[in-house]
């Protein structure tokens, strides 16, 4: 059973990575960067955030495994043995790191049997922090935002109105004729679509502040670039879901790639009916 005082702890491991990430983002000189063999960015921020968070979860709970983006040697057959582990993406939008906008994130989530039960989102750049809890037993179940100034605010994702426009988040990089049709059928079934931009797992946590509805999420991504993310959304009250509107779970397979997916803030609305049609 969790209190405040581990939550702390995981708070303070976040903003931790946090600074070393902006150690490298406010050195004068542009940061170097390298492609891994997938062709996604590297740089010396994601190598330092790694090493602190990887070394303060052992210590903070030496019997859980930690899985980072930028873990090696671990085999599918050793991960697929865990139940319980730490799922880490150290700097969460690279690419917003490298292009200097703010826009990117240290993500911590604590999986249980496939389940993302606990996750913190950090912003190194403005100090805000997103942190969820979805352990139904969990006294300290539900999700918060923490400001600039270490106040903690409950926040809740919010119920869709068909008489109002629909907030959407996209994302800049990755749009495509399937989430082109998706926003024009929404913008009928509503009054209109507002589309929201924005990097990295920050889409999920618009959604779980109640500041968008929903996030189609319809191009690849890994399970660490949501598993944090995706606790906070759940503690606030949504969730994501795959095109067949499953759970999406972590840990179920050899790949680490997700499925396409729905983040949907109000998980009583018949999301179903209106997209899966668009979907298929």
């Amino acid at each position: 059973m969790w209190d405040n005082k581990d939550l702390d702890t995981l708070v303070d491991i976040a903003v931790a990575a946090g600074q070393e990430i902006l150690a490298v983002y406010n050195d004068v000189t542009q940061p170097e960067v390298t492609l891994k063999d997938d062709n996604s960015p590297l740089t010396d921020a994601d190598r330092r955030a790694h090493q602190l968070i990887v070394h303060r979860l052992s210590q903070f709970t030496p019997d859980t495994p930690v899985l980072s983006e930028e873990s090696e040697g671990i085999g599918a057959q050793e991960r697929l043995s865990w139940r319980r582990y730490w799922l880490v993406d150290p700097l969460d939008g690279t690419k917003e790191f490298v292009n200097r906008n703010g826009e990117f994130t240290v993500n911590i989530a604590l999986i249980d049997n496939g389940d993302p039960v606990m996750g913190i989102v950090h912003v190194p750049v403005t100090g805000v922090s997103y942190l969820g809890i979805k352990q139904p037993a969990q006294q300290l179940a539900g999700a918060w935002k923490i400001d600039e100034a270490g106040v903690s605010k409950a926040i809740r994702s919010r119920a869709c109105q068909k008489n109002k426009a629909l907030a959407v988040v996209a994302s800049r990089n990755h749009r495509g004729d399937i989430l082109d049709k998706v926003l024009d059928e929404l913008g009928v079934a509503f009054k209109g679509v507002e589309v929201v931009s924005m990097g990295s797992s920050l889409k999920i946590c618009l959604v779980a502040e109640g500041k968008a509805d929903l996030y189609p999420r319809l191009a690849p991504t890994c399970e660490w670039d949501t598993a944090a993310a995706h606790a906070v959304l759940a503690g606030a009250g949504g969730e994501i879901v795959d095109t067949d509107f499953q759970p999406l779970r972590y840990n179920q397979k050899d790949e680490l790639l997700n499925p396409f997916f729905l983040v949907l803030g109000d998980t009583d609305f018949s999301w179903d009916a209106l997209l899966l049609p668009l979907l298929k």
